[in-house]
């Protein structure tokens, strides 16, 4: 009996804690737990152009389509990097890639990260252009400055003029970058392919242009920069980094490096908001595109069910379960009422595990999954009170039963179970997007199934036997055989 309240008591422990996180986002800020995919909250949606290269001219060509696949994998790469809901990257025709963001309603910060080609350069300025540079940079300053609140006044107010604003600013940075800038710097051979690493870092008071991205090179670069930073240092040429062929920093290396240069293979960029740095550090770590490309639409879609869909499928969901509910307490009667207040367990441990899986997201096919595994665990309770009328029928007492009915079910459950998660890996590994999301939710389902199945209802189930005026053998069967040798204190001990 002591085992019995031992899991009676970890059962207890489980529901409190399932329904504490799913009732406290609701109680705290009034929003649902879960995170929703596109077809339930809707998001944004963005077509990319790829377009030919100096080197690349045709993009039906071979070369060109593995240029093409090279940034599906950039793009692929970089919408993970940015913590969007179960997104969506595939390819459309020859030259189109379709991006699909769950949850952002306002895609220019979508757009000016995936928009970009990424190409970072470190530079070297060349000696005696040091006048001009101090001249063409004072003016470019400004303008870097303006784009800085252009930036953060897009993600306040978030209004349509202020991005072409922003856009035509950074055509005209490009421009001036490539006619003052371009011809005092000398190449270095340090770009994008020799980072290891990058992420945003304040160096200040974390607050305004306070942010820093950290970027760590491999060998070959950390070697260069050593040797690059070592000409410059004391000198008051700068490092000019360019970032597609836009000079965005040009920081001097102090006379103390003078010596051996700057090692250790890590270098920074800063003054910069955090929203840049960190969509720079993503831009840096993902790679550079290998062809230019454009945003061919960018639209804001809704959810594709819509709002009485959803409502209407949750409802139906509901009364299903409870169809169910009653069914098996009619049917089955205590045993039934066990097992639906296991089913209900069940759809709070299933829930809970929703909320606690990382990246995880609650999509139609993923509602599909979870309403198909709350049938099969009932399939598993129906097995098991089967089994035991059975043995009831056959004359034996209710503990033996009981006892026999879950060890008889138990192979059958077990073997239906271990075909259905062969078949999910199946989906999880074939599949992809929103199949992959029916397979983890089915899989889920059919593994807390199984707990609830036979270590909830079974330790419901002893512990009812415990109780004398419920240890009735027409509660468990109809029209049982009289059974003489009664149901023990002794024998339900021994559970």
């Amino acid at each position: 009996m002591a085992r019995q309240r031992w899991l009676l008591g970890l059962i207890i422990s489980l529901t409190a804690a399932s329904l504490f996180l799913l009732v406290n986002p609701i109680l705290k800020s009034g929003t649902s737990p879960f995170r929703l995919g596109l077809d339930l909250q809707g998001g944004s949606q963005l077509t990319l152009q790829v377009k030919p290269s100096d080197t690349i001219k045709d993009i039906s060509s071979g070369e060109g389509q593995k240029a093409v696949a090279d940034v599906e994998r950039v793009i692929s790469d970089r919408v993970n990097r940015l913590g969007v809901s179960e997104p969506l990257v595939q390819r459309v025709g020859t030259d189109k890639i379709l991006v699909q963001l769950a949850g952002i309603k306002d895609p220019y910060e979508a757009e000016s990260l995936l928009g970009r080609s990424a190409q970072l350069e470190f530079r070297e300025q060349k000696a005696g252009s040091e006048d001009k540079f101090t001249a063409a940079f004072q003016q470019y300053r400004v303008l870097l400055a303006n784009e800085s609140d252009l930036r953060k006044k897009i993600k306040e107010l978030k209004k349509s003029e202020d991005r072409k604003a922003l856009a035509e600013l950074g055509v005209e940075l490009k421009k001036i970058s490539q006619q003052n800038f371009t011809p005092l710097f000398n190449g270095t051979g340090i770009d994008g392919r020799n980072l290891k690493e990058a992420f945003a870092q304040p160096y200040g008071s974390g607050t305004g242009d306070d942010w820093q991205v950290n970027i760590q090179f491999d060998s070959d670069g950390g070697n260069k920069f050593a040797e690059m930073t070592k000409r410059l240092a004391g000198t008051g040429r700068s490092i000019g980094v360019f970032l597609d062929d836009t000079l965005i920093s040009a920081p001097n290396v102090g006379i103390e490096f003078a010596q051996n240069g700057i090692t250790g293979g890590g270098a920074s960029i800063s003054r910069f908001t955090l929203d840049t740095a960190n969509e720079l550090a993503i831009q840096f770590k993902s790679g550079s595109l290998p062809v230019p490309i454009e945003i061919a639409e960018n639209r804001v879609v809704g959810a594709s069910l819509g709002q009485d869909s959803v409502q209407r499928s949750v409802y139906a969901g509901l009364g299903g379960i409870f169809l169910v509910l009653v069914f098996m307490v009619l049917y089955y009667r205590l045993p039934g009422a066990i097992a639906s207040v296991s089913l209900l367990i069940y759809a709070l441990l299933n829930l809970a595990c929703f909320v606690l899986l990382p990246g995880f997201v609650l999509t139609l096919p993923g509602i599909a999954g979870f309403i198909l595994s709350v049938g099969m665990a009932v399939d598993a309770n129906v097995l098991i009170f089967e089994r035991t009328r059975e043995e009831i029928l056959a004359g034996k007492t209710l503990y033996q039963s009981v006892k026999s009915g879950f060890e008889r079910a138990f192979s059958s459950i077990f073997d239906s179970n271990i075909t259905t998660i062969i078949a999910c890996a199946a989906l999880y590994w074939l599949g992809t997007g929103l199949v992959r999301g029916f397979a983890v939710t089915l899989t889920l389902g059919v593994l807390i199934s199984m707990f609830t199945a036979i270590t909830c209802s079974r330790t419901l189930l002893f512990y009812v036997l415990s109780i004398p005026s419920l240890r009735k053998a027409n509660y468990f069967c109809p029209n049982p055989p009289d059974i003489s040798k009664p149901t023990t204190t002794q024998g339900t001990e021994a559970a």
